[in-house]
């Protein structure tokens, strides 16, 4: 299966550069679900980040992951 390296922006993955599995149409998942396991006192959690178009500097479009804020 193919991949492509794609970033991460906020959340504990920021900055990251994580090569994601591509759909058969070539194309990152919309969300991408990170399971944590509990550890110690913190319960188990899944981080959501979302899908967005970004730019390279040479004007390319790109895709990039941005963290979904849990919902209270």
């Amino acid at each position: 299966m193919r991949s492509a390296d794609t970033e991460f922006v906020g959340g504990p993955l920021d900055g990251r550069i994580l090569p994601i599995l591509l759909s058969t149409f070539n194309s990152v998942p919309k969300v991408y679900r990170v399971p944590v396991p509990a550890h110690g006192d913190r319960p188990a959690e899944t981080l959501v980040y979302d899908r967005a178009k970004a730019y390279s500097a040479k004007g390319r479009a790109r895709w990039q992951y941005v963290f979904r804020a849990p919902q209270a």
